[in-house]
């Protein structure tokens, strides 16, 4: 029994442990997102935000992103059209795929494969600059020099990534829309007007609007996981790789659930009415 016990308060330590850590780590994130912010708004107003560095953080991060993007929004457009397409013949229903392909990709597709990129390729590119850097001592360095670390290279990145994830998001809604009608219309399902018909009749610029609001959430969210990552990043090239994969986890791990309560939210107090 003794050793039970001891198990047992062994699991319990390490659990606790676990938690505590967690509400640390909450609080940092927190405490990084307020300082990001208000500095980078304070820098906007007062005419001295690194703009050189958000255009050159916007370039990287389109190219980073923009071709994972399109690969990945192609297949889900298939996908998605192939078996709402099978569904939709079975029931008679073939009028209403493009409607249901639309609110599908604009609600829920084209943010979840938005939030995918961003902490992926986006999120892990952040992590791994800002970790080496950190690892090189330069952010130390920048400190000794009276430079915020915070203000020069967070700030700027999380306007670079909101701005860069707004346009991929149009980019995998449009993608994704274009796979559906060639994938439907071409094979016959439906005709062109019948598919763009419902599409008009279903959806309406909210469904758009939602998905806007969500990339940006998700571009600052990653941004910020990503920065504290790299920032804490510790014990040379394995502690930065150990980093980029906790903070690409929790960065999805994060985007899901938001993602799951934007859309709930917007279900309860907008609900889908026929234009």
């Amino acid at each position: 029994m003794s050793s039970v016990a001891a198990v047992g308060r062994g699991i319990f330590s390490n659990l606790k442990g676990r938690f505590d850590q967690g509400v640390v780590t909450s609080g940092k994130l927190v405490q990084l997102a307020w300082s990001s912010v208000s500095l980078g708004v304070g820098d906007i107003i007062a005419r001295r935000f690194s703009w050189s560095e958000f255009m050159i953080q916007c370039w990287f991060m389109t190219r980073v992103a923009l071709l994972p993007t399109i690969l990945v929004a192609i297949p889900f457009g298939v996908i998605t059209s192939v078996n709402i397409g099978a569904v939709a013949g079975q029931i008679g229903a073939t009028s209403f795929i493009g409607a249901v392909n639309g609110i599908g990709v604009l609600r829920q597709g084209a943010p979840l494969v938005t939030s995918l990129i961003i902490a992926g390729a986006v999120g892990s590119a952040i992590c791994a600059d800002l970790g080496a850097r950190t690892v090189r001592e330069e952010i130390d360095a920048m400190k000794v020099m009276g430079l915020n670390p915070v203000q020069r290279l967070v700030s700027p990145r999380i306007l670079a990534a909101m701005t860069v994830a707004l346009l991929l998001n149009v980019i995998v809604a449009i993608t994704a829309m274009s796979t559906a009608f060639v994938m439907n219309v071409g094979d016959g399902t439906t005709s062109a007007g019948t598919f763009i018909s419902s599409f008009i009749a279903f959806s309406n610029e909210l469904d758009f609007l939602l998905a806007e609001i969500k990339a940006l959430i998700f571009g600052f969210v990653a941004t910020i996981v990503c920065a504290h990552k790299g920032l804490s990043a510790s014990g040379g090239p394995k502690g930065v790789a150990d980093a980029v994969n906790q903070a690409v986890v929790l960065s999805v791990i994060l985007l899901a659930v938001i993602n799951v309560g934007l859309t709930q939210t917007y279900v309860m107090l907008m609900p889908s009415q026929v234009a």
